[in-house]
């Protein structure tokens, strides 16, 4: 067997699926959203997309506010955010030390509130002693309209104060850190009221309904995810939403919105009953949240409950620190397993070369060097194969039409020269599985992301813009093939279109990331090196 034609025919089927899949994607029919769904949604969340309590109490009226322009800005290293005092929600988070495009200064905005679309995280306490409710929001105090990290400073507090009319002081006290994405989202709740207070708080995050900006060679997610106790990670998208609202109770947990490359995410408490839900309002404005543990503040009674945000990069080691099962929305599919080590040694060959491009030569170099053996075997195989052709010919010709026969007589030849007619397929069915692994990891590691290899690769995350890799790809390929000659007793057609495949993949090549090129690249180098440096050692042999 051929081995590179093999891997060349699998690739391109790979690849065809790729296209198949990308194209029923973006062809297949939308869900409505039913008046049902609408109806059900109004129900849950109310005019604000404010979630009904757990008990079921009525939640305290408030009283109707326009929402202040005065946001409250807060300047960190990592972000600079915006909130509004109304409710005190997120309404926009730009990620400072991530750029929106190669070169330019503008920052990554994640968050943000615009007429025709809304990404916001949204927070307050619902219950029967909530000042938030699909009548009104709170309103809150801020000491001032501007906050920034000062230099040497590891943590910032920006506290918003509300009282209510029965003189219970609410508290909502955001908490940013020096070199984190991550904020705490606490309430105080100090109640100097002669009753005992019920409140419960919830987090949700808001975005309107778009599709996600993947194509055919860059698939990429957009939607929710959420995770319990018996299911550590699961997307939940939009269209899901839109058919069925998400209820879930777990200990712990966490719920998300992801997009190519970042993440924002509700993290409750590990150690209490949260509920996890979603909605759609308005038929264009998706809902994930969570709602936590009911809580009983007695009279002259301080109590002080929260949980953490997270809006930012797809960070693996930075989610972990808030949840064990957070690092999952970096998302490598069923091969995780191969991934999440490739994933890590390539993080070691950057952590000492400081070159993802050179990381990925380095990846490639030892993957090869693990399979060489197995390619030795192969081409070894292939070599013995060839010099047994015209004794196959003979049998071919004894034995006739008689397939059985001959089927037997040819297995007898294999087990008298020691040839495994199987020995150039297994190296296939390992490389394959490694390109699939390392081209998830290169398609979700944000670190990636605008990262430069050499000269005119300043991006490893997206296309080579003057599509060298591919076209140096395909002649690499070409030269492969000349290295392998064609079996005089291939198929006409079949021979055509092996010619033509270093062309279609030089082709194909052109939408993949540049880092993937790189490895394909640096792999049929190494291959061709192998190649001769084995078929030399076979000629020695008396095998040709």
């Amino acid at each position: 067997m051929e081995s590179q034609r093999n891997i060349l025919l699998i690739a391109l089927l790979l690849v065809s699926y790729m296209i198949w899949n990308q194209w029923e994607a973006d062809h297949a029919p939308q869900p409505a959203v039913t008046a049902s769904t609408v109806a059900t949604s109004s129900q849950e969340t109310a005019l604000n997309d404010v979630p009904v309590a757990d008990d079921n109490a009525a939640d305290v009226p408030q009283t109707q506010v326009v929402a202040s322009k005065e946001l409250i800005r807060v300047k960190t290293d990592q972000l600079d955010v915006e909130i509004n005092p109304v409710g005190g929600d997120i309404v926009h988070a730009a990620l400072v030390t991530h750029k929106l495009e190669l070169n330019e200064n503008d920052p990554f905005v994640l968050l943000e509130r615009k007429a025709d679309f809304t990404y916001i995280a949204q927070s307050g306490l619902i219950g029967k002693n909530g000042i938030d409710s699909g009548k009104g929001r709170a309103a809150y105090a801020a000491e001032q309209q501007q906050y920034q990290l000062a230099d040497g400073q590891e943590k910032l507090e920006v506290p918003l104060t509300y009282v209510a009319p029965n003189g219970v002081t609410y508290t909502k006290v955001f908490t940013f850190t020096k070199g984190k994405f991550d904020v705490r989202v606490d309430y105080r709740v100090n109640n100097t009221s002669a009753e005992p207070l019920q409140v419960q708080m919830y987090g949700q995050i808001k975005q309107t309904i778009k599709p996600s900006d993947s194509h055919m060679m860059m698939p990429t997610y957009r939607g929710g995810a959420f995770s319990t106790a018996d299911t550590r990670y699961e997307k939940y998208d939009f269209d899901e939403m839109q058919e069925k609202n998400l209820q879930k109770t777990t200990e712990g947990g966490w719920v998300a919105m992801l997009q190519h490359y970042f993440v924002s995410a509700w993290v409750p408490a590990a150690d209490e009953q949260n509920i996890m839900y979603s909605s759609v309002s308005n038929g264009k404005d998706a809902n994930i949240g969570f709602r936590g543990a009911s809580h009983i503040v007695a009279p002259g009674e301080s109590k002080t409950f929260g949980a953490d945000f997270y809006v930012g990069p797809k960070d693996q080691a930075a989610l972990s620190e808030l949840s064990d099962s957070l690092n999952l929305v970096v998302d490598y599919g069923v091969l995780w397993w191969l991934a999440v080590p490739i994933y890590k040694l390539l993080m070691i060959f950057h952590s000492f070369i400081g070159n993802w491009g050179l990381s990925i030569i380095l990846i490639t170099l030892t993957v090869r060097g693990i399979l060489y053996p197995l390619t030795k075997a192969q081409y070894t195989s292939m070599a013995k194969m060839r010099n047994l052709a015209p004794k196959i010919q003979e049998l071919k010709e004894r034995f006739g039409d008689d397939r059985q026969k001959m089927g037997q007589a040819t297995m007898e030849m294999y087990r008298k020269e020691k040839v495994n007619p199987m020995g150039g397929c297994l190296p296939i069915f390992l490389q394959m599985p490694i390109f699939l692994a390392l081209y998830w990891v290169l398609m979700e590691s944000v670190e990636l992301r605008h990262a430069p290899f050499v000269l005119w690769i300043q991006d490893l995350s997206v296309q080579d813009p003057y599509y060298v890799l591919p076209v140096l790809n395909g002649i690499t390929m070409y030269i492969m093939q000349k290295l392998q000659p064609m079996s005089p007793n291939m198929d006409p057609m079949q021979a055509k279109m092996m010619q033509w495949m270093p062309v279609i993949f030089a082709v194909f090549f052109m939408w993949f990331p540049a880092g993937l090129v790189l490895y394909w690249l640096m792999g049929n180098i190494v291959a061709i090196i192998q190649q001769k440096i084995i078929y030399a050692s076979l000629e020695k042999k008396g095998l040709k």
